[in-house]
């Protein structure tokens, strides 16, 4: 508790400084971190390779230790979600509406920032930088818990940003790092109601979970991703195709990454034959339902559970349906409320789709891996939410701020 009752201060008392800082000064401190980790590139790398020797020595399966290694065209990435962030409009400060009362009063309400935000995340480093920056722009103090697997990295890239604004004349306790990664100091950090004001879990179902059971803190809920694709009976199947390989093997590895196939029963023995032979091509292993089992008669049987499964690995469910009613039926009973899609060249279905579907995100012919604060022009992204309250969706700038109430007067006293 002595790290965190330390780091929480520093941080609190960050939250102050950066709440005051002008855009100007926000984005010199972020163009130092970027500068600072490109020209740091091959100490980071050296620190990584130390995480993923271990994760490998581990067991951990390729997937994630893919999400869990850095190379110079994942570090330059990084450096160019930042300048990103840079060019985008600040929104700290932004008045959203002022009117006057009738006694004169004039009252309106302005975006600020959260304060302090803590984040608890798995094996991604690539994460620190854009949670760092995210926070550092819109004027938070972020206080930073990742998983043991990427512990050297996370360290060395702390340490770095943390030097940038040292050197940019910028309060470095902006963003802290909690060295001791035990569960029970992850506990801990979910109860720190005296200096966090929101709490945000970036991770698998099972440290999500456990973070909204055991948090004092108001949590937003983010990742879990048991994304579908549907391809309806008037799909363009070479283009259905495309998609799912796209969907499914990119990075199989993260939340956007498509879990399940559903298929129109008019198009499945043309269609399966073809989807099951590329996904096959990237030794996808493909389970499914009687139906889909008749038709290419190597597909394993899936368990109702299967259906429920975020993989996170190079495996796909599959389900055939007789109209749109049972796809949308089926994908609703089992998504976590992250990305679908459907591929369709029907105008009426994909309205339907879109209006139906219960996700964050929802496609119209197009990969679920689009889900990305990169992707939707946000620089990057704290994490993924799949809630409804506050924030919904790629968790950009505006998702991490607050709102205010600023009321003039000039002598009023109520009656």
């Amino acid at each position: 508790m002595e790290e965190l009752n330390i780091k929480g201060q520093r941080a609190k008392k960050a939250s102050y400084v950066l709440s005051g800082l002008s855009s100007i000064d926000k984005n010199k401190g972020l163009k130092a971190v970027a500068d600072a980790l490109l020209l740091n590139e091959k100490a980071i790398i050296e620190a990584n390779k130390i995480d993923v020797l271990n994760a490998e020595k581990n067991g951990i399966k390729g997937s994630l230790v893919d999400r869990l290694t850095l190379d110079s065209k994942r570090i330059k990435s990084m450096a160019e979600g930042i300048e990103q962030i840079i060019q985008l409009d600040d929104p700290i400060g932004e008045v959203m509406w002022m009117k006057k009362r009738p006694n004169d009063l004039e009252i309106g309400k302005k975006i600020v920032p959260l304060g302090v935000i803590g984040i608890i995340y798995e094996a991604r480093p690539n994460v620190t930088v854009d949670a760092f920056a995210l926070c550092f722009k819109t004027g938070n103090a972020v206080i930073l818990r990742g998983g043991k697997e990427a512990i050297n990295s996370n360290l060395k890239i702390i340490e770095i940003i943390k030097n940038a604004l040292v050197s940019a004349d910028m309060p470095s306790d902006a963003v802290s790092l909690i060295e001791d990664t035990s569960r029970e100091t992850a506990t801990n950090m979910m109860r720190l109601n005296e200096y966090l004001d929101v709490l945000i879990p970036r991770g698998g179902a099972g440290l999500i979970q456990a973070v909204v059971n055991n948090s004092t803190v108001p949590v937003i809920e983010t990742g879990v991703g048991n994304c579908h694709i549907f391809v309806d009976k008037e799909a363009n199947l070479e283009m259905a195709k495309d998609i799912l390989v796209n969907a499914k093997t990119q990075r199989p590895g993260v939340c956007n990454a498509c879990e399940s196939l559903v298929v129109h029963g008019d198009v499945a023995k043309e269609f399966l034959p073809m989807a099951c032979k590329a996904l096959r091509e990237h030794n996808v292993t493909i389970v499914g339902d009687n139906i889909a089992k008749s038709i290419v008669t190597d597909i394993e049987e899936a368990s109702e559970e299967d259906y429920r499964t975020e993989y996170l690995d190079y495996k796909i469910s599959v389900k055939v349906v007789n109209d749109i009613d049972e796809a949308i039926n089926h994908i609703n009973k089992n998504n976590t409320k992250h990305s679908e899609s459907i591929i369709t060249e029907n105008y009426t279905n994909a309205r339907r789709f879109l209006n139906e579907i219960d996700a964050a995100a929802v496609y119209v012919n197009a990969s679920t891996r689009f889900t990305d604060g990169f992707e939707f022009g946000f620089g990057a992204e704290i994490g993924i939410s799949t809630q409804k309250l506050h924030a919904r969706g790629p968790m950009g700038l505006r998702e991490l701020t607050t709102t205010k109430y600023v009321i003039y007067g000039n002598g009023q006293v109520r009656n």
